[in-house]
């Protein structure tokens, strides 16, 4: 009888299927889980944080909502949706009943090394892009108005500690959960990475035709760095380092945190710059992996062995007679003889004629 050959290694868009409880529901019911759980965990963030700015005496803005304040509210906003990763992780492992680490990368670990390298590459390569947005004209001809280290500073501090979970947020659901619930039944990489980039940029609103086509080309490069790097690690460094730029630009304009403006709606002039960062960041990730090459698949889950050809014989139960002796065995309970001997030598060890040494 021959051996099937063992299931090819799974891709990063692949993982749901390293589940043997995998079935094509699971992604399905996921999915809807993950997204009426999170808006019940967001409007429940958002109600508590109401009545406690209510009680506290904040004043209401025009639609009845209580006012933190540009560095508050902010904060308020990017940790709804950084509660988007435990939601996200949680529906991994009762749902898609896998590690939930299988969402970070094909090792079922974030890969804090690997992580670390794609920051040293994104930060000087987003830094020239933003430096050349920077420098472009305003559309309304508006100056720069520095908003001040009182301003800036706690605006920094906060922009540190959350940008991070935020992205990473939209990464977990986008690149991490969507691509590899499209992934579980589809091979190729770009069905499943196509949808997300696309889900990505409306979950942005619509702004211009160029922000939403800058934010499906965001989407489809984080996409394709986190198939072709075997996890989230390079797209949630991208991200990051984005957004950490953008909200600092912001936080360090007067009243620029109090801006209603996404990348939606973005220019052309700044959408051409934005491209040409991405592309580069991706350039240099590519580069990066052929001096420190990743794992970029997991093996699958083996199929279950055929049945022992012969059934292990079980003990007898007392009160129940014994099996038969096998044929040239004695009855259990008749003394065995004694062992022959030799004459010149003393006993025969017990594993003489047993086979050839090993």
């Amino acid at each position: 009888m021959t051996t099937p050959p063992p299931p090819e290694p799974l891709p990063y868009h692949r993982l749901a299927r390293l589940s043997v409880h995998h079935r094509w529901w699971r992604p399905l019911v996921g999915t809807l889980v993950v997204a009426v759980v999170y808006m019940i965990v967001v409007a429940v963030l958002y109600g508590v944080a109401d009545e406690w700015g209510s009680r506290q005496g904040y004043p209401e803005d025009r639609d009845g909502f209580v006012e933190f304040g540009p560095v508050p509210g902010t904060a308020l906003d990017l940790l709804a949706l950084a509660v988007g990763i435990p939601v996200v992780l949680l529906a991994v492992r009762w749902i898609g009943q896998r590690p939930a680490g299988t969402l970070s990368s094909v090792t079922g670990r974030l890969r804090w090394r690997w992580l670390a390298r794609c920051a040293l590459t994104a930060v000087p390569v987003l830094a020239l892009a933003t430096g050349g947005m920077i420098l472009l004209p305003g559309d309304d001809g508006e100056e720069f108005r520095w908003a001040g280290w009182t301003v800036f500073g706690p605006a920094l501090a906060m922009l540190f500690v959350l940008v991070p979970l935020q992205a990473a947020a939209e990464e977990y659901v986008f690149r991490g959960w969507l691509t590899q619930a499209v992934g579980s039944w589809v091979r190729s990489p770009w069905f499943a990475l196509l949808p997300q980039a696309v889900l990505f940029a409306a979950a942005h609103g619509w702004g211009t035709p160029w922000g939403f086509a800058d934010l499906v080309v965001f989407g489809a490069a984080a996409g394709w760095l986190t198939w072709r790097t075997g996890g989230l690690e390079a797209s949630v460094v991208l991200h990051t380092v984005n957004n950490l730029f953008a909200f600092a630009g912001m936080a360090a304009t007067v009243d620029g945190l109090r801006s209603d403006e996404t990348a939606a709606d973005a220019t052309w002039p700044l959408v051409a710059l934005d491209v040409a960062g991405i592309a580069l960041y991706t350039a240099s990730v590519v580069w990066l992996l052929r001096r420190r090459p990743q794992v970029r698949t997991a093996p699958a889950p083996l199929p279950p062995g055929p049945p022992p050809a012969f059934a292990t014989p079980y003990p007898p139960v007392a009160g129940f007679p014994a099996p038969p002796p096998w044929a040239g065995r004695p009855a259990p309970g008749t003394p065995e003889p004694p062992a022959p001997r030799d004459p010149g030598r003393g006993e025969i060890p017990p594993w003489s004629g047993t086979g050839s040494a090993r």
